[in-house]
Order: C-alpha cells, then sequence, then structure tokens
C-alpha cells in the first residue's frame, strides 16, 4: 500500500471517530433478567429500522442519476447473475452490516458500491491489496 493510500485510510478512520457518537457506556452483557422490553428493542435495532422515530421533514424531489449511480447499479445486477451474491444477501450487507455511522453517511448507492467492494474481498474473488492497487490506479487517471 502506497503512502498516499496509507494517509487516505487514516484520515477516513479520524473522519469515521469524529462522526461516532461521543458518549459510550462500556458495560458487561447483561443477564437475561436485566434486559427489560427496552433494553431489547434497542439491542435488537438495526441502523435502517428507523420506522416510527420522530424525524424532521424533508422536501421530497426527483433525482436523476448520476452515472457513477448507474455504472455501480450494473456492477451489482453483474454480480447477482455471475452467483457472486443474492438480492438477500446485497440488501443486508449494504443496510444491516454497514453500522449506523456508514449507513447515515454513505449515500445509496455508495452503500451498494462499498458492499460490492467488501463482498468481492470476503468471498476472495480479489484480494484486498488488489482492490486498493486498482483504487489508487483509477484515482490517478482523474487526477
Amino acid at each position: 500500500m502506497s503512502s498516499d493510500t496509507r494517509k487516505k485510510v487514516m484520515r477516513h478512520i479520524d473522519i469515521v471517530g469524529q462522526l461516532q457518537p461521543a458518549l459510550h457506556q462500556p458495560q458487561h452483557a447483561p443477564l437475561p433478567t436485566e434486559v427489560d422490553n427496552a433494553h431489547f428493542r434497542a439491542y435488537m435495532r438495526t441502523s435502517h429500522d428507523v420506522g416510527g422515530e420522530p424525524d424532521v421533514s424533508i422536501q421530497w424531489h426527483e433525482k436523476e442519476e448520476e452515472q457513477w449511480e448507474l455504472n455501480t447499479y450494473v456492477t451489482c445486477e453483474c454480480l447477482a447473475w455471475r452467483g457472486v451474491w443474492n438480492a438477500e444477501e446485497r440488501r443486508r450487507r449494504q443496510n444491516v452490516d454497514l453500522g449506523q455511522t456508514q449507513y447515515l453517511g454513505l449515500p445509496y448507492y455508495g452503500r451498494w458500491l462499498l458492499s460490492a467492494a467488501r463482498i468481492m474481498v470476503d468471498k476472495q474473488h480479489v484480494t484486498l491489496t488488489e482492490l486498493m492497487n486498482k483504487i489508487d490506479e483509477v484515482q490517478k487517471r482523474y487526477e
């Protein structure tokens, strides 16, 4: 990994650290008798499960997809056609497994793209080094 890539990764880790909740109270796993309904609901909540929660109103507007978003969609569909993953696995990876910081911080197709990269590495279709080298190569083309 080049020193520029390492700096970018460290900057990313720093930014993620700033976005995560500032206050966390470490605690031991509770005994079953200590888990009431409110705690059970909190433990079982996933990042994308926001139905019924209070929020500010937003202005809805139609948005035409950008080229990178269309390319991401096509790439993910091709991965499915090739048997790399199925729709349920893709949804789980891009909604549940990301965690709240990434789920709320990335655009919709950004989550798709991150999930595709992770699945390719996890299932050993590419190595992490190959992926990082390709990212560096593409970035250099656009500099």
